[in-house]
């Protein structure tokens, strides 16, 4: 999963917070924790998500100035906690909400825990904490929809965050005086690559499959040989079609393209699959590579074109996959040693690199149930 990158610019003046708030939008942010009385003038400067406690805001926060930050000593039974009560109502509004907590000691982790599985976004700060109270929230609140947002203050901060108990927090949330450091830190969560585990399979057939449409991708990333995205007819086992980053006798290389494969396929975008005919552009992409690397892109461009078309099958660990692609030398799958290999020249008994899964899915999302596709 992508990390969340937050910055906090909330107890700035906004001469200060104005530059805090400049090297987020540059830094490509997901969000900024604002003040009341600077919502207004984010708004004005760039678009980004804003968390805040005021009504307007995109995730009300709750938890600063109140229990979360020790502002509001906490009740004797956490069940009557204002700001649990507070999250509850917003939620029942609809509203989508982040709540804080300063871990002070066990009681706050506990009002952590309350607070988790009732908001969307837990936001943590732990002055002398580092590791242990985050892998307790992790591993208490593990099965609950809520994002865990880790205050850092530096990359090493961060770095501890997002490793612990190997899935690590959802996000981070910066806090720092400096913007160089807010950039620093954004690109050292952003440039954390998740893994997508990928299998050696064995070509069975390679056979024409008449005319269609199909989809070529077109992405605002550069892309190198090796990488390229996770297609096939079944969810359950994606190809690793290459992009067109090597160069050709016939065509100049597009190193920001994938030639996709037909309009009714699956393609891997994050931890779900979409078809390939809903993709439009602003949309996001997922690259993957060789090594099972994977990061985001956006796509800027998707065209639908009628082409000829080749059925490959493959097998891996007795599970049969399937894509169907254009027939053209230019369209290449990863081998498992990491070369491409066009599909007019694929044959039986090719080795190429697939990701297949147990599970279902239902409208693109993993579930564990009984789904037969052929």
């Amino acid at each position: 999963m992508n990390k969340l990158v937050w910055v906090d610019i909330h107890e700035f003046s906004w001469s200060k917070a104005k530059d805090e708030l400049t090297a987020a939008l540059e830094a490509g942010a997901d969000a900024v924790l604002a003040g009341a009385e600077q919502v207004d003038k984010v708004r004005e400067l760039g678009r980004i998500k804003i968390v805040s406690t005021v009504e307007d805001a995109d995730i009300i926060l709750v938890g600063v100035g109140s229990e979360g930050d020790g502002t509001v000593a906490l009740p004797k039974r956490l069940e009557d906690s204002m700001d649990l009560a507070a999250v509850k109502k917003l939620k029942e509004e609809c509203k989508a909400t982040a709540a804080f907590v300063r871990l002070e000691g066990k009681e706050y982790e506990r009002l952590a825990v309350k607070l988790g599985k009732a908001c969307d976004y837990l936001i943590i700060e732990g002055k002398d904490w580092k590791v242990i109270p985050l892998e307790n929230l992790i591993a208490e609140l593990q099965g609950s929809p809520v994002k865990i947002i880790a205050k850092a203050e530096n990359v090493g901060e961060a770095s501890v965050a997002l490793q612990t108990l190997e899935k690590g927090a959802d996000g981070i949330l910066i806090s720092t005086d400096d913007p160089l450091k807010v950039r620093d830190i954004a690109k050292a969560v952003t440039s954390r690559r998740q893994k997508v585990a990928l299998v050696t399979a064995t070509v069975t057939a390679v056979k024409e499959a008449g005319i269609g449409d199909r989809v070529c991708i077109d992405t605002c990333s550069l892309m190198k040989p090796g990488e390229g995205m996770l297609v096939g007819n079944q969810s359950g086992g994606l190809f690793l079609v290459q992009s067109e980053a090597e160069e050709s006798p016939y065509v100049a290389s597009r190193p920001f393209r994938v030639n996709a494969g037909a309009v009714h396929e699956y393609v891997l975008v994050d931890e779900k699959t979409r078809y390939l005919s809903e993709l439009a552009s602003g949309d996001g992409a997922l690259i993957v590579d060789k090594d099972g690397d994977a990061r985001k892109a956006t796509i800027g461009r998707v065209k639908i074109e009628r082409r000829p078309l080749l059925y490959v099958e493959a097998e891996a660990g007795g599970k049969k996959v399937s894509a169907i692609l254009q027939n053209a030398e230019t369209i290449k799958l990863v081998g498992s040693d990491g070369s491409s290999i066009p599909v007019t020249k694929l044959k039986p008994g090719d080795k190429v690199l697939v990701r297949v899964e147990d599970a279902g899915r239902h409208f693109g999302m993993k579930i564990e149930e009984t789904i037969i596709e052929k």
